[in-house]
């Protein structure tokens, strides 16, 4: 009976916070920053990470700089296992990892009513896009007691059962090409909560992005200068 007098009054005291929340209610917001992460149909179970920081125009339009960071990979990159419980992907000769500073303007279209509802607001930004071209390493064997890591070469690697696994965690970004180029996005927002202050929410989109060259993720099949994707981004923030 002590524990469950002690749980009622926590759960009384919170409950009377809760209600006393002086933003409870209230979506009026001048300025958000918000955390992201990224699912989409260039990318693996996380795509990208993003920042973003945002500023009123006026009731309804908002202006906001975001930055992204993603992993882009060719769609024909399969992953396989090996005897020792590593995993690969044969065929790949080059992460492209792309940085995304962008501007846009951002519409509510539906506000929250009190204490429920979802808002919906539609997006668009654009900007430059600095790719970071790294090479991909695996481990192969060199001799029947001796093994080597390096780039994967169709020349040099024509099986991938001499292949034990893949290079060390970024091996080799210090031999990264850049490569320059632009994308621009459009999305829906849909954002959840019931306080200004905090904001949890998910974006749905679709990108396009251009380099000024073909990017060469694997050279024995097709590989692109443009990309496109669709997206989905959950993110947590704060707003005042």
């Amino acid at each position: 009976m002590k524990y469950l007098f002690i749980l009622c009054i926590c759960l009384l005291s919170y409950f009377s916070s809760f209600a006393q929340r002086e933003d409870a209610g209230n979506y009026d917001y001048d300025r958000e920053v918000l955390f992201g992460i990224n699912k989409n149909t260039n990318g693996g179970l996380i795509g990208g990470v993003s920042f973003k920081i945002g500023s009123s125009i006026d009731d309804n339009l908002f202006q906001f700089f975001q930055l992204e960071l993603a992993n882009v990979k060719n769609p024909k990159e399969v992953r396989y296992s090996t005897a020792l419980g590593n995993s690969f992907i044969f065929g790949k000769s080059n992460y492209l990892y792309s940085i995304r500073p962008q501007y846009g303007r951002e519409i509510i279209m539906f506000r929250k009513a009190p204490h429920q509802g979802v808002q919906v607001s539609a997006l668009a930004a654009l900007g430059p896009t600095l790719g970071l071209v790294a090479p991909y390493y695996i481990e192969v064997y060199q001799s029947r007691t001796e093994t080597i890591r390096q780039q994967y070469s169709p020349e040099l690697h024509q099986s991938r059962f001499d292949v034990l696994g893949p290079g060390r965690l970024f091996e080799g970004i210090g031999e990264s090409e850049l490569a320059f180029g632009g994308h621009a996005k459009a999305a829906l927002a849909f954002e959840f909560g019931f306080f200004k202050s905090n904001v949890t929410g998910l974006e749905l989109g679709y990108l396009l992005e251009g380099f000024s060259k073909e990017i060469v993720l694997m050279p024995t099949t097709e590989n692109r200068q443009i990309f496109q994707s669709v997206y989905f981004t959950l993110y947590y923030g704060f707003r005042r």
